[in-house]
């Protein structure tokens, strides 16, 4: 390749490619247009199948600016080329969210060449080059000298706090359509091909066009009914192959299509809010979220208010979550806003939106960051569009047995040469008699009878009640030596039993409780954690969230009470979430006393044991915990309630609160399959005020903690795991469980299941990365005992990350976990 000329895109992304630039060369193209009509086409043929020969003997080498024609090849293993035009467009600037002057005419928005009009006040459009590849829009950028995809609002590296204080408002119309020129309409558009355009497609196929060459050669030789029993085979397998795409096709197409055009209201400046249609939104716009909920039509960071969102459309959980408005304190503030770090906070495309909660008459608010192929729900759509090529080692045999194939095909083809000139056979004999040797070598009936051995397993996986959207994918399964589960829901059941508590006092675990809700103290802190430290909302009266959160909340037996709508809309101050035990007198409304300062306070009420949740920071698996703060109602002082990890949880309690044989207690809940939760508070100072609290940095706010006491949960095993996992061994299929659990009750799981063997002992790798001048370092040692399997001096190069069989755990250290017989293995 011309090293000089070549550029790379999407870097260090894995569809990085390398990019050539090249303009169209008359002469060569006259060339190659004598070389098509000399070969009868088949010229034209080969530049289709390799896209890279026909842009180089058409075109010449040029710089990428220059460009009318580009040639791509991926960077993978796969070393894939694509070929595509340079289109231009004519824009006010450069880049979408370049600050140009939209006052005398609005932009054009169609990506031609409008000429101007020769008005004086029209302004100055400029010319863009831009191309698209799998569906993504490339521009030209001046600075780096190279083309590059802008993905949206993300690309700014904004802070939060500068996209709550400045972008709020939302954009004008005219900005709106300057920015559409570059982002194009907000719509993931399937399109469906023809079966015209899908015949062609699979008949220039070279298994089918070597077929042709046989039926031709096998006519010539007067094998009429060979030929037509083949072309009847080629025809139904044709046919097969073209249903099943289409019916692919229609499906995607249906399933993106449906709800992805909406209705929503668009802020226009500080006050104004009108009604628009959900394919004109760009990056930059502020939507209003309905009350009543909506099929989310991009992706958009919350600025204002919270959500209940069902995000089953992209992660397969039906669990609905949470998402509370982007944070603006100090700390959290200066963070640069990303959707990954921030998913908390980012409603994604295509999830829907259950209900929305706001305040003092504040309107929920969104700030759209990606549209179209750019979102969540877009970027799964490409990767199902343009999968990424397999390379299966079945793949790499086939082939290698066709090159074969061809290679005995060629030796019969000379050796018939050869042996027919030496016998004078005539030349028309000589012809078709090597070619048949070749068409015989070669069987072109294989891609029929492939096609056919595919719709038969089709059918026999179908009365089994297996469904396969990508027959081709079936031959892959007998290739299978490795499954992978994940624990809970998976291997066990979803729910979660609530099996008994273990509270701790002044340093010392006392005796498991088996109901908290009646052998607690009423207003024990560690009631108090169990019934506010989780996400939980109320979803048409019922309480909806995380099956863990619901168990310990129901085990409590208090009630849960959310402000309506009226209520938040008649007050200053937010009204929060409360929790309280059963049968509480209800204070009147002539109770209710404001404090001084309503728009720094919570409410006061009389001396009723009710908890407020006033600010809560969600679960985070990084972190392996949750945390809220809440007051009692009428209370002076707010307090910290956290769970999450035991190992995380204790050490951020003061060592004094954590009991001695905290460990012990631990393994032994943990050995026994039981999922075990660690709870922890602390008292905040009496300073603190609502909007303190909502700044709090939760680093300073998760520390110095009272450790309470465990709480432990049953997750039984499905009754189908053990039987699933045997067939599985009795085809010789390894099983690896992969888990964020605690390392012991995955193990424990894992011998119920059968996964491991009652006799088998298993061994813990601990790795230690390097540091300070040492290698990395790998201790041995079995789950039942302390007892080192390798000298602690001796040291190993760790790279990258084994996934062994038997369970695995990741945390801040890599564990591995395996049976004695791998080891020796």
């Amino acid at each position: 390749m011309e090293k000089g000329n070549m550029k790379i895109i999407n870097k260090d992304q894995e569809d990085e490619m390398e990019v050539l630039g090249y303009c169209v060369s008359r002469w060569r193209l006259a060339l190659v247009c004598v070389g098509v009509l000399c070969t009868g086409g088949l010229l034209l043929l080969l530049l289709y199948w390799l896209p890279e020969w026909g842009v180089k003997s058409t075109c010449t080498p040029c710089p990428l600016r220059d460009a009318k024609i580009l040639l791509l090849r991926s960077t993978d293993e796969f070393r894939r080329w694509f070929r595509v035009q340079v289109h231009v467009m004519q824009a006010p600037g450069r880049n979408p969210f370049d600050a140009v002057d939209l006052k005398t005419s609005p932009p054009n928005g169609h990506k031609t060449h409008p000429c101007p009009d020769g008005s004086p006040t029209e302004p100055q459009n400029l010319q863009i080059c831009y191309f698209t590849l799998h569906s993504m829009q490339y521009f030209w950028n001046d600075t780096i000298q190279n083309f590059e995809v802008i993905n949206g609002l993300e690309d700014q590296r904004l802070s939060c706090s500068s996209i709550v204080s400045e972008h709020s408002s939302g954009l004008s119309r005219p900005q709106q359509e300057y920015r559409r020129l570059f982002f194009g309409e907000n719509e993931i558009a399937v399109r469906v091909p023809s079966l015209f355009k899908l015949l062609i497609k699979e008949v220039l196929n070279p298994f089918y066009i070597f077929q042709l060459f046989s039926v031709i050669l096998w006519s010539a030789e007067e094998y009429y009914y060979y030929a037509a029993t083949i072309v009847l085979m080629s025809v139904i397998s044709i046919a097969i192959s073209l249903y099943t795409i289409k019916k692919q096709y229609v499906m995607l197409h249906d399933m993106v299509a449906a709800h992805s055009i909406v209705r929503v209201s668009v802020c226009r400046g500080r006050k104004e809010v009108e009604e628009d249609m959900s394919t004109d939104l760009v990056p930059g716009d502020v939507i209003v979220i309905p009350s009543n909920g909506t099929i989310m039509p991009c992706d958009a960071v919350l600025i204002s208010g919270t959500c209940i969102v069902n995000e089953s459309m992209l992660t397969g959980e039906s669990v609905p979550v949470t998402k509370t408005s982007l944070p603006n304190s100090d700390m959290e503030g200066r963070e640069l806003y990303n959707t990954e770090l921030h998913k908390r906070h980012t409603l994604f495309c295509g999830t829907h939106v259950i209900q929305t909660r706001f305040y003092a008459g504040e309107l929920v608010k969104a700030l759209v960051v990606r549209t179209g192929f750019g979102t969540e729900k877009g970027q799964l759509v490409r990767a199902i569009l343009y999968p990424k090529p397999t390379d299966f080692k079945l793949y790499r045999d086939a082939y290698l047995f066709l090159l074969c194939l061809v290679g005995v095909a060629t030796i019969g083809f000379i050796y018939t040469i050869v042996l027919s000139v030496m016998n004078q056979v005539p030349a028309k004999t000589i012809i078709i008699e090597s070619l048949d040797i070749v068409t015989i070598t070669v069987p072109p009936a294989l891609p029929a009878a492939m096609t056919a051995g595919i719709v038969y397993a089709q059918q026999r996986l179908k009365r089994a009640g297996i469904f396969c959207i990508s027959p081709q994918r079936i031959n892959i399964c007998g290739q299978l030596n490795l499954v992978c589960f994940d624990k809970t829901g998976t291997l066990t059941e979803d729910g979660l039993d609530l099996w008994s508590v273990h509270r701790a006092e002044n340093g010392r675990f006392v005796q498991p409780d088996q109901d908290p809700g009646t052998d607690c103290e009423l207003e024990s802190s560690f009631l108090a954690c169990m019934a506010t430290c989780h996400s939980l909302t109320k979803i048409d009266g019922e309480l909806s969230g995380d099956p863990l959160d619901l168990k310990m909340f129901n085990a409590t037996g208090w009630i849960l009470e959310e402000a309506t709508e009226e209520e938040t809309s008649l007050h200053n101050p937010i009204m929060p979430t409360v929790v309280k035990p059963p049968k509480q007198p209800k204070a009147r409304e002539s109770e209710v006393i404001a404090t001084p300062d309503h728009s720094m306070e919570l409410y006061e009420l009389p001396d009723t044991y009710e908890l407020g949740i006033v600010h809560q920071f969600p679960f985070s698996s990084a972190l392996q915990r949750m945390s809220v703060v809440a007051r009692r109602l009428g209370g002076k002082r707010m307090e910290a309630y956290l769970k999450g990890a035991p190992e995380v949880v204790a050490s951020l309690c003061q060592s004094s609160t954590v009991p001695e044989n905290f460990t012990e207690v631990l393994e032994d809940y943990t050995s026994r399959g039981f999922r075990v939760i660690a709870l922890a508070h602390r008292q905040l100072e009496s300073k603190l005020t609502w909007h303190k609290v909502q700044s709090l940095n939760r680093d300073h706010l998760e520390t110095n903690m009272d450790f309470l006491g465990l709480v432990i949960m049953q997750n039984k095993l499905k009754p189908e795991s053990a039987e699933v996992l045997e067939d599985l061994r009795r085809a010789n299929i390894r099983t690896l469980m992969v888990t964020g659990d605690n390392m012991l009750t995955a193990i424990s799981v894992a011998r119920d299941c059968g996964m491991i063997g009652p006799q088998e002992r298993v061994i813990v790798v601990d790795a230690q990365p390097p540091g300070g001048g040492r290698a990395a370092m790998i201790l041995w040692h079995y789950t039942d005992g302390p007892t080192a399997l390798a000298n602690k001096d001796s040291h190993f190069q760790v790279k990258g990350a084994y996934t062994g069989g038997g369970c695995l755990e990741c945390q801040e250290s890599i564990v591995f976990v395996f049976t004695k017989d791998q080891v020796g293995n």
